[in-house]
């Protein structure tokens, strides 16, 4: 009679099914160079996504420019009268400036694979700038937005409208730098200072 706790069948000294016989490539390797490639495969959609987020924004950015100073319509229909509209358009010049920059910049590093400036100060530059940038932005939409809102209550007209547009431009471009910082932040945060 066996035991049910003892195994029913034998295996011969020699047989190759011992784990310690089996020859296996080694695992360390195979890990190591997929893990390379999947992280130069995150770094390059990183750095394309980076160079999307800003060329969209710079677009937008330009849009809003050419939209708000294109906006005089005679009489009270000026956008130089109104001091919102004003600071919407000098933000909307700063960040058509320095996206167009930072666009050509990663367009000539990704064409040249080599950077101009180190990849530590470029890091803190992109993310420094973006945050203020898109923080300018923000701060410009919020401020024209109430006085295209009373100007619609009165009268709909082209002049509100193009504000209305220039707005929309520029909260836009407000979100795609806002994703720019976030990537930049991670870029950031995965530098090694050694």
């Amino acid at each position: 009679m066996t035991n049910s706790d003892e195994p029913t069948h034998k295996t011969d000294a020699a047989s190759p099914k011992d784990p310690a016989d089996v020859e296996t490539p080694t695992p360390g390797l195979e890990l190591g160079v997929s893990a390379i490639t999947r992280r130069w495969k995150r770094d390059d959609l990183l750095k394309k996504g980076s160079l999307f987020a800003r060329g969209f924004a710079f677009f937008l950015s330009l849009l809003s420019f050419i939209i708000t100073a294109c906006n005089k319509h005679g009489d009270w229909k000026n956008f130089d009268n109104y001091e919102e509209y004003r600071y919407l358009l000098a933000i909307a010049i700063l960040s058509t400036l320095y996206t167009g920059v930072q666009a050509s910049r990663h367009v000539n590093a990704l064409r040249n694979a080599k950077q101009m400036v180190d990849q530590r100060i470029s890091a803190m530059v992109d993310f420094v700038g973006d945050q203020v940038v898109a923080y300018l932005l923000i701060s410009s939409v919020s401020a024209a937005i109430p006085l295209t809102n009373r100007m619609r209550e009165g009268q709909d007209n082209v002049f509100t409208d193009s504000s209305a547009w220039s707005i929309s431009m520029s909260f836009f471009a407000f979100l795609l730098l806002a994703i720019s910082a976030l990537i930049s932040g991670y870029k950031l945060s995965t530098q090694s200072y050694i």
